[in-house]
């Protein structure tokens, strides 16, 4: 018996990005410059698609089962320094997704980056849109930071580090500031921050006349690095923690 309701369709760019393809931008860059076929015919922004749809991609088609069946994946990385956040280097250092699980389908996207000498909790997903979700400044996700700071500070300091600072790019301010233990050179701070900026935290306490001599991610949003975790090892999130991620970003 044919069914007298046709099946459910969503916008073009949105299930491409959930393929792990880009983001939503990205993929409506590509459909304005012709990189995508549907149904044998040139994409354009507004079109809407579904599993019987034919999907080409660069001239490639695209089975139903990437687009439209493929479960959401979360792992966490514990990232070691001297480790980059991209697919590929010219000068051959070693990148992040040297050491992940390989995916049937899709690929993995890295919710945001941490620099070649920051090491700690990255999360990467299969699911483009969420990624985009996760690491746009609208979301206001808190990501938390164990610093190792060189110099004098005192409570007048981390009151403007509170309150904010006038950086080249804007103003910037740490949400939340704890002190975490030590002394001299070895003296540690947890902070907060809810945007990812380049080189932010360096950048904040380094217009205080300090310097970090080192950084370590150990919170983005709900999602808590586990001590356990060693570093260049991951973890797939378990129903909870995704369930808990989903939500701070607004997905039921």
């Amino acid at each position: 018996m044919v069914s007298r309701f046709p099946p459910p369709t969503e916008k073009l760019q949105k299930v491409l990005a959930r393929a792990g393809f880009g983001s939503r931008r990205e993929m409506e860059t590509w459909i304005q410059t012709g990189r995508v076929k549907v149904n044998q015919q040139i994409a354009t922004l507004g079109d809407r698609v579904c599993a019987t749809d034919s999907i080409k991609v660069n001239g490639r088609k695209l089975s139903s089962t990437v687009l439209f069946e493929q479960a959401r994946q979360i792992i966490c990385y514990h990232k070691p320094v001297g480790e980059i956040c991209t697919r590929n280097d010219p000068e051959g250092r070693t990148t992040i997704f040297k050491r992940l699980p390989p995916l049937t389908n899709g690929r993995w996207i890295n919710v945001g980056r941490l620099d070649f000498n920051t090491s700690g909790l990255i999360l990467l997903t299969n699911d483009g849109s969420l990624a985009n979700l996760l690491m746009h400044p609208s979301s206001g996700i808190e990501r938390e930071y164990a610093v190792r700071v060189l110099g004098e500070v005192n409570n007048e300091m981390l009151q403007r580090l509170r309150d904010g600072i006038e950086l080249e790019d804007g103003k910037a301010c740490f949400t939340d500031i704890k002190v975490a233990g030590g002394k001299g050179a070895n003296h540690w701070y947890n902070v907060t921050l809810t945007e990812g900026r380049k080189h932010e935290v360096h950048r904040l306490w380094e217009s205080q006349g300090v310097r970090v001599s080192r950084l370590i991610r150990i919170r983005f949003g709900p999602i808590i690095l586990p001590k356990s975790l060693r570093a260049g090892q991951n973890i797939k999130l378990d129903n909870s923690s995704q369930r808990k991620l989903l939500r701070a970003v607004g997905i039921k």
